[in-house]
């Protein structure tokens, strides 16, 4: 059954009868995602062990792909760009950096091919398709978590102490998280009708790498550019997750965060509109 109608349960003593209501789908959208939640589970734990088993270093992979940039970045922004770090060693800088960010690119490339990964899943049994995207960001959040492992091994191996503002890092996350989804769900749905837009995230990704501040500190923007600068979520992100970690790291103002998340939840906005508005001819399309 393709996505074109909406579900309705009648619940019975033994069982849930599934009843097909042409052009009522937008009414059970929310409550389809509720009950398909155990497929959410089974779609995300495929994924995530599809990712590591296929994977010549496994897990390692999470390690190795941040240290790698680090001393990348640490070599030509730190030793021969000569940029300033804070006072901080400019690989921990670029570290705080790259781990926030490795999980937006992540997340953002791992929900927009979802639909197209899937393709022979949506044209054979009906269920939420936005469930597709948002289990495709589980991979994202295994790198992460172990890429914050990393961090705290090496913030400690520096000397430096694990302060309570750590317990902020979550709130940076769903900024990061908010905005990679919104963004992932609009590309995944321009990707089933224009197959071309699959290199559009790339060169996103690699414009934002260098206009968020991943081998930079904040502070060497100019406050007249500082707005426009903030419409990018990611610098708050970043700045908050270095704030969490290093105590006399750059530290976003509140204006600034408010942008970022005021940005980051519009995206998320237009980005559930367009992907519900394009779910009901994915099947047809795909």
């Amino acid at each position: 059954m393709h996505g074109c109608g909406a579900l309705s349960n009648l619940d019975t003593t033994s069982e849930h009868i599934v009843v097909i209501e042409a052009g009522r789908a937008d009414r059970h959208s929310w409550r389809d995602l509720w009950r398909y939640r155990e497929l959410l589970y089974f779609l995300a734990r495929r994924d995530i062990a599809v990712r590591y088993r296929q994977a010549v270093l496994g897990l390692a992979w999470a390690v190795v792909r941040p240290l790698i940039a680090m001393v990348l970045f640490t070599f030509i922004f730190g030793r021969l760009a000569k940029l300033p770090s804070e006072g901080m060693p400019y690989s921990l800088l670029v570290l705080t950096g790259m781990v926030p960010w490795f999980f937006f690119a992540a997340a953002l490339s791992e929900s927009s091919n979802s639909l197209l990964a899937n393709a022979n899943l949506l044209t054979k049994v009906y269920f939420p398709r936005f469930l597709v995207p948002l289990s495709a960001i589980a991979v994202a959040l295994v790198d992460l978590l172990i890429a914050i492992v990393l961090l705290v091994l090496y913030v400690l191996w520096l000397g430096y102490q694990p302060n309570l503002r750590m317990l902020a890092l979550p709130v940076f996350v769903g900024l990061s998280l908010c905005t990679a989804l919104g963004l992932g769900i609009w590309f995944a749905a321009l990707n089933v009708k224009y197959r071309d837009f699959q290199f559009v995230v790339p060169f996103v990704l690699q414009v934002g790498l260098y206009a968020s501040p991943v081998g930079f500190s904040s502070s060497l923007v100019p406050d007249q550019w500082r707005f426009l600068y903030a419409l990018n979520p990611m610098v708050s992100v970043i700045d908050g997750s270095r704030w969490c970690v290093i105590a006399d790291s750059f530290a976003p103002g509140i204006d600034m965060l408010v942008l970022s998340t005021v940005v980051a939840v519009s995206l998320l906005a237009v980005g559930l509109w367009f992907f519900r508005r394009t779910e009901r001819a994915l099947a047809d399309v795909i």
